[in-house]
């Protein structure tokens, strides 16, 4: 099989998971984000691993794992917002197990430790706010937000083959332009409006907003993760998916999106 046949098949089955599970119910929901955010911050740990810098794997995933399930209970009012004060229990824990670890930096452990926590998981538990609607849960807005990151991802790359002259930030991407991000943009504000016609849990001018939020915070998610793989020197995050790289890589405009999304939705919606 080719490279793009292959590329094809696991981009079209990635999608009819990710789809089938956000419009099955809500426990489906939950557990691929879950499974997905502990994927996502493996790849980090594994990414930053070092000789001398070893985050503490096992903790921040188990309190990366404790994060997203508590988040996500208190999301769906399964538990009041007064259980959020264990997350700041569980966090304390990687410092003081760092104490007993021995480890050359142990200051740039706890600090790897925390941020992969924070970079990954937390803004996939967010997801669990931002797809309820009175404690209910609601595909639609998750959905539209995928379209439209889609719609993003593939205009600026459209525009930007075809325009592109201008770089945006060469040191990181030399391949991302200020044509592709500017006529992508349009495009994918034109295709919030659009998203508007068929959902409507938000209003046009909402899903038209929630498309600008995209497209600059996703861009800048993408120049964040393109920034640590030329770091540490390496193409993919993973492997996890044949021919489409790691979660971070097929993630990494939701990780900064999805927290400014969250902070419009409960602020002025």
């Amino acid at each position: 099989m080719s490279n793009f046949w292959q590329r094809t098949l696991f981009g079209i089955v990635f999608i009819s998971i990710l789809i089938g599970a956000i419009l099955y119910d809500a426990i489906t929901f939950r557990v691929l984000f879950l499974l997905v955010a502990v994927s996502a911050l493996d790849e980090f740990y594994k990414i930053v691993k070092s000789d001398v810098n070893q985050p503490n794997q096992a903790a921040g995933r188990i309190v990366g794992i404790i994060t997203y399930i508590l988040l996500s209970a208190i999301a769906f009012g399964t538990l009041p917002y007064k259980y959020i004060t264990l997350i700041a229990v569980a966090f304390l824990t990687i410092p003081i197990l760092e104490l007993y670890r021995n480890k050359q930096q142990p200051v740039i452990n706890i600090a790897l430790t925390f941020y992969g926590i924070f970079y990954t998981v937390l803004p996939f538990a967010l997801l669990n706010f931002i797809s309820t609607s009175e404690l209910h849960y609601n595909p639609e807005i998750i959905l539209g937000y995928f379209i439209l990151q889609w719609s993003s991802d593939t205009f600026a790359y459209l525009v930007g083959m075809t325009m592109g002259k201008r770089r945006l930030f060469e040191r990181i991407s030399p391949k991302k332009s200020w044509e592709g991000f500017i006529g992508g943009g349009i495009l994918t504000i034109v295709a919030g409006y659009i998203t508007s016609i068929y959902f409507h849990t938000l209003s046009s001018s909402e899903w038209m907003i929630i498309a600008v939020i995209i497209v600059i915070t996703g861009t800048l998610g993408d120049l964040v993760e393109s920034l640590l793989k030329r770091t540490y020197q390496i193409k993919d995050s993973g492997n996890i998916i044949p021919g489409h790289g790691g979660i971070l890589d097929r993630f990494d405009s939701l990780l900064f999106a999805i927290p400014f999304i969250w902070l419009y939705l409960n602020f002025f919606h």
